[in-house]
């Protein structure tokens, strides 16, 4: 174990803001923060000057290449390596790197998904630097964070629509502040803390898999006699193997500056989680991004495979990623802490109010932003909150709302009876009740945690989401704030009606029931099962008003997002379908039934007396029959949906039609498991995998 004073360690591999300051001539150093803090433009002698001393400093930590680092609508990152090594004049080797290099480069965009909005034989592609996340040094190149759009200037990644809605979150917070009297914030930043949890499984069990190493989950898999029912694995002692590959893990990411915090086993076996601290929305995604990939790296130096489906094993727990949002001012003021002065209350309130009107109105949106084929598997069970959109207070809360609606008095039980007006609102204490592992979208305190989010999923979808449905409301607000005649009786009032209109979507109870699936209809709460139905109304007219009004996507990028995630789902489940007829074909068939003709052989030798293998024998047989013929019509299904033009219809076709078959299949092949010999069985077991590390 390497010995390292952590607070020297910490970011040593990040050109950040000690770096700059350093580095930078203070006249370069303020153009660059401004940049950073408000979007000013640079010219190109401070460019210069700041890629100068990127590439020194760069050269130093180990850097031959430098790389613009890219979000593509793929869900991961993109890069393409470019040396610094250039020819002088006389041929001899140099080492060289311009502003024009780092402010700008060129990309093949033509392979990347782009939904329609370019010919695929238009294959120019742009990036641009992003000065507000820091650049830093992995493997050897120096990586520049970019955005990434078209030749005609389309987005064609995630980062342009997240920097888009901070800038729109920000700009209708600051308004809302100042009518409110607040004239010192000049920014509202998107705070974001993205807990990420995983499984581990050995690479020698992971190597004999082949569905885990095509689709990222097990197809097959009976349960083994033992899962997560004793609750032992969760928070229990972490294995040294495990924790070694832990240690290995922070330091890594401590050299990134990324503020790896927690570390612990999740519920089920083979399970854990990593929580990082809050920080800006954009340095979040760019850090949940390194943190995915560094995962996945440790894990291969230990002979171990990091799984960051959301479900890859049935039965047991998936793996979500709680997105933990709100908002802070430049001036360091979360505008979710109710704080402790009647002031700060009714700030608070407002900005509450303002998430709570968010989430009731566009369910849908938020829905649709964690909408993945990996999910569905995900959503409704094992700790995953239901796909039926809902927020937890907690009791004292919602019955201060329950009070305020009303125009009654709330009497807290420790602090008497406290009045309704502005001026002497209450004051909330920030754990005032259980959390609710069933709600999507949970407060816990001084910010909101959004559960639905798959364990794999780029953070970037959600985030944007959230910062432009709350931008949306604060809008409105404002709007309805300005040149009141009593703005404290206004306030009131738009308190007290935000809370009456839209406490629908406050539920605080169990999210599994069946009661609550009916309670959810009655108050005419959307239910999208699947990612088929919550992408369909991605592109309703409510929402591409809501979008394009606050310039986050044109209408076009939006009908490209939606196309691109029907294309995704069919991708992933063809995928899935061809991988299961391949195991079943080759394997699964085979030894089923080796195992049946060394049943009936040794029923023959029994004179036909062995009950036994008798009845193990039909069984078997009857089982390798159905599956026989389930394969059968898998793979015509496969086929039929090759001719289906229409991406949405194909997708249709998949979610009712393959997905049936595929689990009809896997239903026998699992119930062939439990009753064929271990030896003859084709591949690891779940047993094998989840608890053989």
């Amino acid at each position: 174990m390497i010995n390292i004073n952590v607070p020297e360690y910490f970011g040593s591999m990040v050109f950040g803001d000690d770096v700059m300051r350093e580095r930078l001539a203070p006249n370069v150093y303020e153009a660059l923060r401004a940049a950073m803090e408000t979007g000013e433009g640079l010219t190109v002698d401070i460019a210069n000057s700041v890629a100068e001393a990127m590439k020194d400093w760069a050269i130093e930590k180990g850097a031959t290449h430098y790389t613009h680092w890219f979000q593509p609508m793929t869900g991961i990152t993109a890069e393409k390596h470019d040396s610094f090594l250039r020819p002088d004049k006389n041929g001899h080797p140099i080492m060289e790197f311009s502003g024009k290099g780092l402010i700008k480069g060129e990309s093949d965009a033509s392979s990347f998904p782009s939904g329609g909005l370019r010919a695929t034989f238009e294959a120019r592609g742009y990036t641009a630097w992003d000065p507000t996340s820091y650049a830093f040094v992995k493997d050897g190149s120096l990586y520049i964070p970019t955005v990434f759009c078209s030749f005609a200037g389309d987005t064609l990644d995630t980062k342009t629509p997240l920097l888009r809605s901070t800038q729109a979150l920000s700009e209708a917070a600051v308004r809302l502040m100042r009518i409110c009297g607040n004239k010192d914030v000049k920014r509202v930043i998107s705070m974001v803390g993205a807990e990420q949890e995983y499984f581990l499984v050995d690479k020698k069990m992971y190597d004999r898999r082949p569905d885990l190493m095509y689709t990222g989950r097990t197809l097959f898999g009976a349960p083994p006699p033992k899962g997560q029912e004793g609750d032992y694995h969760y928070y229990g002692s972490i294995k040294p193997r495990i924790a070694e590959y832990m240690r290995e893990l922070d330091e890594e990411l401590w050299k990134l500056g990324i503020f790896s915090m927690t570390k612990h086993n999740e519920a089920a076996p083979a399970q854990h989680e990593l929580a990082p601290f809050y920080e800006n929305a954009n340095s979040a995604v760019d850090h949940n991004h390194l943190t995915m990939e560094y995962m996945k790296i440790v894990a291969e130096r230990h002979d171990l495979v990091c799984l960051l489906h959301e479900k890859p094993f049935a039965a047991v727990n998936g793996s979500g990623k709680h997105n933990n949002w709100s908002m802070s001012t430049d001036t360091g003021v979360n505008l979710l802490d109710a704080g402790k002065t009647p002031a700060e209350n009714a700030q608070f309130l407002l900005f509450f109010c303002a998430v709570v009107k968010a989430v009731d109105e566009y369910q849908d949106l938020l829905r649709y932003s964690v909408a993945t084929a990996s999910n569905d598997l995900r959503l409704g069970g094992n700790e995953a909150p239901p796909a039926i959109i809902s927020m937890y207070v907690g009791e004292d809360l919602e019955n201060i709302i329950e009070a305020l609606v009303a125009k009654e008095e709330y009497e807290a039980e420790d602090e008497g009876r406290i009045r309704l007006g502005v001026s002497a609102l209450p004051s909330f204490p920030k754990d005032t009740s259980d959390r609710n592992r069933t709600s999507p979208f949970a407060f816990t305190g001084n910010k909101f945690e959004f559960r639905m989010q798959g364990s794999s999923l780029n953070i970037a979808g959600p985030t944007t989401v959230i910062n432009t449905i709350v931008a949306e409301s604060l809008r409105k607000f404002a709007d309805k704030l300005e040149g009141a005649e009593d703005f404290s009786v206004a306030l009131n009032r738009l308190i007290r009606h935000t809370l009456r209109d839209h406490k629908k979507i406050i539920f605080n109870g169990n999210g599994y029931s069946e009661e609550w699936v009916k309670e959810a209809e009655r108050r005419g709460l959307s239910n999208y099962r699947t990612t088929v139905e919550a992408l369909s109304h991605f592109t309703d007219k409510k929402n591409i008003e809501l979008f394009t009004r606050h310039g986050v996507y044109t209408e076009q990028e939006m009908q490209s997002r939606r196309e691109i995630g029907l294309q995704t789902y069919v991708k992933n489940i063809k995928i899935e379908a061809r991988t299961m007829a391949q195991m079943v074909r080759r394997d699964y068939l085979p030894a089923i039934s080796e195992y049946t003709e060394r049943l009936a052989r040794t029923l023959e030798a029994k004179n036909g007396r062995g009950l036994m293998e008798r009845e193990t024998l039909d069984r078997l047989s009857a089982l390798c029959d159905d599956a026989y013929v389930a394969v059968g019509e898998l793979e015509a299904a496969i086929a039929d949906a090759k001719k289906i033009e229409s991406t949405a219809e194909r997708a249709e076709f998949y979610k009712d039609h393959v997905i049936s078959i595929m689990n009809l299949l896997r239903k026998k092949i699992d119930a062939a498991e439990k009753l064929t010999a271990s030896e003859l069985w084709p591949f690891p077991s779940y047993g094998d995998i989840m608890f053989k590390i």
